[in-house]
């Protein structure tokens, strides 16, 4: 079954490049965004699957909404597939689509090494997957992302040397599973050596499926254990969403002085910088153009354009009370 799915690949792919070259179209705009061309003649009438066990968070949710309206601009037929926090969900369905015989996959917000079996099948299968914002394995296409390490970087650099003037105490809250966070956990752990006057507390891990909730509840027994006006100086969250709990906790318990950090730049975090609470800072990630990389990189491989297999990087930007909008 394998090599006469593979014939017919090969066949399919040999139509398309003479199809192709019947209309004169090359495919040299390369779904790039200055024409839709590109996009039409590779996107055009291919079966899509979306696939990621986030799609309740806010970020993810954006980038998912982002991806199925550039490949439906292109023409795919896309299908969103969300398990709720279940990869042995998400195994299964992949293995559906593979076997519904879908043109492509995109893993978003979801480390590929825990379906790396099923992954296996469809690249056996000839199927492209590409990552959103996830992590990348041999085999896959391209992962668009943000350089999570130097994001880490930047927001654990700008809290240790100008928020807390490099002394302190803080606490980590974490999601090590998720292949972007664990690089930013991963920034500041390395950084945090440098820094012999910057106590950690504690480091908790945050569940992705209520995270405000979850942190709120965690800071709150936090603040209970050291209920000292100064014993907490500040908190790093890996990502907004525990940064927002954190900062709802420190509101209600009235611990204004306690400094908080996010990573993501998403609305409702940046809302909080305006306001002036405890949040004071995060790193706006470009969901929508990690998106439009994928839909472009998508839109090459379907048009006949061999890709540079890899992470493929967005910028970031660090968002503090003075230019946050």
């Amino acid at each position: 079954m394998k090599s006469l799915k593979k014939m017919f690949a090969v066949l399919l792919a040999l139509t398309l490049v003479l199809s192709m070259a019947a209309c004169g179209g090359t495919g040299n705009d390369g779904g790039d965004g200055d024409g839709d061309g590109g996009a039409a003649s590779g996107l055009s009438g291919k079966k899509i699957s979306v696939m990621t066990p986030y799609l309740g968070s806010v970020t993810t949710n954006q980038m998912v909404e982002f991806l199925k309206s550039g490949l439906e601009a292109g023409g795919a037929e896309v299908t969103v597939v969300n398990t709720d926090n279940d990869f042995g969900a998400l195994a299964s369905r992949i293995e559906d689509v593979v076997a519904a015989g879908t043109d492509g996959i995109v893993l978003v917000s979801a480390d590929p090494n825990q379906v790396a079996n099923q992954l296996q099948e469809a690249f056996d299968a000839d199927i492209p997957v590409f990552g959103c914002d996830s992590g990348f394995i041999e085999g896959m296409q391209v992962n668009a992302t943000s350089d999570n390490y130097q994001m880490g970087e930047l927001i654990v650099k700008y809290l240790f040397d100008d928020l807390m003037g490099g002394k302190g105490t803080v606490i980590a809250l974490t999601h090590r599973p998720h292949p972007g966070v664990v690089k930013r956990c991963e920034a500041f752990d390395d950084i945090i050596k440098d820094y012999p006057d910057i106590k950690l507390i504690t480091e908790q891990h945050v569940p992705a499926e209520q995270p405000i909730n979850d942190a709120q509840d965690i800071v709150e027994n936090l603040l209970l254990a050291n209920p000292d006006k100064d014993s907490v100086t500040a908190i790093w969250a890996a990502w907004d969403e525990p940064a927002i709990g954190a900062t709802q906790a420190l509101k209600e318990a009235g611990r204004d002085e306690v400094i908080v950090t996010g990573v993501d730049g998403n609305e409702q975090a940046i809302s909080l910088i305006k306001e002036g609470t405890n949040l004071k800072a995060t790193v706006q990630q470009n969901f929508e153009g990690m998106a439009q990389i994928v839909v472009d990189q998508m839109t090459k491989l379907f048009d006949g354009e061999e890709l540079e297999k890899g992470e493929m990087y967005a910028p970031a930007t660090l968002i503090t009370p003075e230019n946050a909008e």
